[in-house]
């Protein structure tokens, strides 16, 4: 396994440059899902959900959001057929990604998804296109918080809609760590930063992507412990029976890590942060 390590400065304001040469420029909203067709370039549109409040995956900047999972998506969508200004984006936080699939809101979501087995029930997922693993990010000064254990009788906090939290907190039965941290909620990300920030909260949790982008961001403020465990396999969530669509968004991301798109994606999103990413293709899994 090939993992690339980036060891320079953390600059958020470079590594939010590099991301918007990086991204496209497509219309921000819609007024819906688009038909799912084959998006010729005849009209048709493709509505996809992304994060807006995540740096170096999914960040609103201006009309647009740039970032990571928005590369992969302009790339997915590239090829199905549809060109970056038939793309409209959706704001999709971790709460409602299954409602929008569900309800039609979006035709597909690519937003630091992690492939779960109950969410497979309401949902089908193509993917992975990236296998992250998580992390905790503290105050720049804490130097008590090293690791998940001495997370023990400390305030954790996590998005809702997020599993992040409970991976610490559960029971080894149900997969858990098992340690008796108290956790606090937030809406998305932004404001478990604002709680950690103003000290109401100890750590926050969650995928080493998402804080390393945090932390490029607020490098005096905030740091990522690097003691990345477990495993969280990001896909692209598609309406439940979406088989076919499924193999075509498959087909798309072998290419996409083929030719080296892939890397360059991650290199714009994390290239100024330190921060280790895979660089191989990962193992995708079935289309029911």
């Amino acid at each position: 396994m090939r993992v690339r390590r980036i060891s320079t400065a953390l600059g958020s304001a470079a590594a939010l440059a590099l991301a918007l040469t990086a991204c496209g420029t497509a219309d921000v909203g819609g007024d819906g899902g688009g038909d799912g067709g084959e998006g010729n370039g005849g009209g048709d549109t493709i509505t996809i959900g992304v994060k807006y409040d995540q740096p170096g995956l999914g960040l609103l900047e201006g009309s647009a959001p740039v970032g990571f999972d928005v590369d992969v998506a302009t790339y997915i969508a590239g090829e199905l057929g549809y060109s970056p200004d038939q793309i409209q984006w959706e704001e999709a936080a971790s709460a409602n990604r299954e409602a929008f699939l569900q309800q039609g809101t979006v035709d597909m979501v690519v937003a630091t998804y992690s492939i779960t087995d109950e969410r497979r029930q309401v949902v089908d997922f193509a993917g992975p296109y990236y296998v992250a693993q998580q992390d905790i990010l503290t105050q720049a000064d804490n130097t008590d918080i090293n690791g998940p254990d001495d997370l023990a009788d400390k305030t954790l906090c996590s998005a809702s809609g997020s599993r992040s939290a409970n991976n610490i907190v559960d029971s080894e039965d149900e997969g858990g760590l098992g340690i008796d941290a108290e956790l606090r909620e937030a809406g998305n990300y932004s404001e478990c930063l604002e709680l950690l920030g103003n000290g109401t909260v100890d750590a926050v949790t969650t995928d080493n992507t998402i804080l390393a982008g945090f932390a490029a961001q607020n490098p005096d403020q905030y740091r990522v412990v690097n003691a990345p465990f477990g495993e969280e396999q990001y896909g692209v969530g598609l309406p439940a029976g979406s088989t076919e669509r499924c193999e075509e968004v498959n087909a798309a991301i072998t290419k996409m890590w083929e030719e080296g798109e892939a890397t360059e994606f991650l290199e714009a999103a994390f290239g100024d942060t330190d921060f280790s990413y895979e660089e191989n293709t990962p193992e995708l899994g079935a289309c029911a």
